[in-house]
């Protein structure tokens, strides 16, 4: 019998027994987080489950399954051509234009393929933090300095974080490099135009069909959101042609393998992130465990510390696409510093806390803790600067 192993097993029952022996179901603010958790559970349910991640799953199945391995190193790979391999991991993220825990399936499946720790995080900063759509509606209701300072900020991020990750563990990822066994580029089944078509008709379907509506009742992007499922439909139509013309039966039954994967592996830790998020942050315009007068008190002025507990309160909430803009600008009414509300906006969108427990499962603790840490230091400085300047 490992005794050492067992008594992590029985410290872990006691810890469980304890926090349910003193669970305060006498509180209200208790009661009420718990209730705030489930609505949340149900909104995540609701508004991203089918819509976001889904459609995420079997992207990332498919990138797992229908490309090579020689492709990513090509391209992503820790040997590849640093500007070619941040370029194309941050322009991916600028496309797809996907929350937190979207972007999940997504970066595990290119990281399992063997892409380089600095371009995978390079993506996994920039897919929730450079939308082009969050930044319009950023420079609209909060002006323009802030949207233009967000929209730089989180390009140089998304870089910069990529950077700092690979030269932290750039021994590691040579090593790994050389390690690696690149297998020849297989005879292709289909045309690379035909793998385009089949990738791009998937990202329509999870873009589109999650276009939020804009303000104001006119303009392109308003356009595209009133006709966003007759578009996303199309896609769906035309991959469901593609699927039946260009793919065999055994090729489609391990692309649903690869997709249920991920699943399996993400669902849960995201499911436990939430329910946790919303017990001690409740939801937006709503309080948790943790009361909202608070944060407010903390994040006035242009402090060291309002800008770091800007961040670090904008990394650990949940933001779905778009709705930090709203919460902010309520923010700010409050008393909200213009610096930690910047930190907050490069922080918040693209890290999450059910965002980092599915990351310390890809990459391990410690690469998850310093991805952290990056995103919470860079997002204090810029918040500093800029609120020093506005």
């Amino acid at each position: 019998m490992d005794f050492k192993s067992e008594w992590k097993k029985l410290l872990v029952v006691v810890g469980v027994f304890a926090g349910c022996f003193y669970l305060p179901t006498g509180f209200s603010r208790f009661n009420n987080a718990v209730i705030e958790s489930l609505h949340l559970v149900r909104w995540y349910a609701r508004e991203h489950v089918l819509l976001c991640l889904v459609p995420a799953f079997f992207i990332a199945g498919a990138v797992s399954v229908f490309v090579s391995q020689a492709s990513v190193m090509k391209y992503l790979g820790a040997k590849a051509n640093k500007v070619l391999a941040y370029g194309v991991a941050s322009v991916s993220g600028t496309i797809l234009a996907v929350c937190s825990c979207t972007v999940l399936p997504l970066f595990a499946g290119i990281y399992k393929m063997g892409a380089g720790l600095g371009p995978a995080t390079t993506f996994l900063y920039s897919g929730p933090a450079i939308n082009i759509l969050a930044i319009i509606l950023t420079a609209r209701v909060l002006g323009l300095e802030m949207g233009i300072a967000r929209a730089v900020g989180a390009i140089f991020f998304s870089i910069a974080i990529g950077l700092c990750m690979h030269l932290i563990y750039r021994k590691e990822e040579v090593e790994k490099a050389n390690n690696q066994v690149v297998m020849p580029e297989a005879g292709r089944q289909r045309s690379l135009l035909q793998t385009g078509f089949y990738f791009a008709s998937m990202v329509g379907v999870l873009v589109f069909a999650n276009w939020a509506k804009p303000i104001g009742d006119s303009g392109l992007w308003f356009h595209i959101y009133s006709a966003k499922w007759v578009i996303a439909v199309a896609f769906m139509i035309a991959l469901t042609f593609m699927l039946v013309m260009w793919f065999k039966k055994d090729e489609l039954g391990e692309w649903v393998e690869a997709s249920w994967s991920f699943a399996k592996q993400i669902l849960p830790l995201l499911l436990f992130g939430v329910v946790l998020a919303g017990i001690l942050l409740g939801r937006p315009e709503t309080e948790g465990v943790i009361p909202s007068a608070w944060v407010i008190r903390a994040v006035g002025g242009n402090s060291i510390s309002a800008n770091l507990f800007a961040s670090v309160a904008g990394a650990f909430m949940y933001f779905a696409t778009l709705t930090e803009v709203p919460i902010l600008q309520g923010l700010i009414g409050a008393g909200m510093g213009k610096g930690p509300a910047l930190a907050l906006l490069l922080a918040g969108p693209a890290l999450s806390l059910p965002n980092m427990l599915v990351i310390r499962s890809v990459m391990g603790t410690q690469k998850t803790v310093v991805f952290v840490l990056l995103v919470i230091v860079m997002a204090t400085i810029s918040g500093i600067v800029f609120g020093t300047f506005f």
